[in-house]
């Protein structure tokens, strides 16, 4: 008796999925919107003063000079000892963000106390606040507490209002962290501390990563309160220093200087965000899906 051929099982066609060179030109479209102005202002940034409050011609494409960093890095004021500034600020700010926002999510997300919901609740509800509105009473504070013209006051107060956003990342990465893992560690004999330094730090990283990335970015960027709460000028961020330098006779703007010290302004966020990207990713998805 002959045995019939095994017949081929037709592969069915998954009409859902896309083709690879869709996904392909859709990514490279997503980039270019986003690679390519940056590209623009780093080859503007070698162009004459002149030729960049122009409108692009092919005349001034081949003109290139290193004129607009030389004279940001050589003039009179010092921008290296203000991007040094900002450098301190930033790091204070997210070291201290990411250890204070750790130790409140923590209790936030693994303890019960009476008043806890009300407490988280008006933690977010300062998410709603912008710190424009409190700009004056906080003047005053830091005023009274001898931190004017400091740059522990400044990053105190930029520690300030990324606290409620750490808060909430944090306290989510926690949520997220199996029940049995912190039981396990209790059976093990570990307290809460040392659960949290040793059992759950490797697990919430991407959490601290994501706090301390956000803190940094909010700190070097910003500008408003760099410029009321200081007044000396060796102690000014680079946002404020660029705002004094770019501007010439009558209120002129040099916008040759202007665009080499954003160029400037963008490596040290580029640095950080490349370190800590796998990290960042991974702690917002986590703070996404529970809450």
């Amino acid at each position: 008796m002959a045995v019939a051929a095994p017949r081929k099982r037709r592969r069915r066609k998954n009409y859902n999925e896309a083709p690879l060179w869709v996904y392909l030109i859709v990514g490279s479209l997503v980039s270019a919107v986003f690679v390519v102005p940056l590209m623009w202002e780093i080859f503007r940034s070698f162009q004459p003063a002149a030729a960049i409050s122009n409108p692009p011609s092919a005349a001034t494409f081949g003109h290139l000079t290193l004129e607009n960093y030389r004279a940001l890095l050589t003039g009179q004021d010092d921008i290296l000892r203000n991007v040094v500034n900002s450098i301190i600020v930033a790091v204070v700010t997210s070291v201290l963000t990411a250890i204070v926002a750790t130790l409140a999510g923590y209790g936030f997300g693994r303890f019960r106390f009476r008043f806890s919901g009300l407490a988280f609740g008006m933690i977010l509800l300062a998410l709603m606040i912008p710190f424009q509105a409190v700009l004056t009473p906080l003047f005053l504070e830091l005023h009274s507490l001898h931190l004017l013209n400091s740059l522990l006051g400044l990053a105190l107060f930029y520690t300030a209002f990324n606290l409620p956003f750490g808060t909430y990342v944090m306290r989510n990465s926690f949520l997220a962290v199996p029940k049995e893992i912190i039981n396990a560690a209790r059976v093990d004999g570990a307290g809460p501390m040392r659960a949290l330094v040793s059992v759950l730090r490797p697990l919430v990283l991407p959490g601290v990563a994501t706090t301390a990335l956000y803190a940094f970015l909010f700190s070097w960027t910003e500008f408003l309160g760099a410029l009321t709460l200081m007044t000396n000028d060796g102690l000014f961020t680079l946002p404020v220093a660029l705002s004094n330098v770019e501007t010439g006779t009558y209120g002129a703007v040099n916008y040759g200087l202007l665009i080499a010290g954003a160029v400037i302004s963008m490596v040290p966020c580029i640095v950080v965000y490349v370190s800590l990207q796998r990290y960042y990713v991974r702690g917002l998805v986590s703070g996404a899906l529970k809450g």
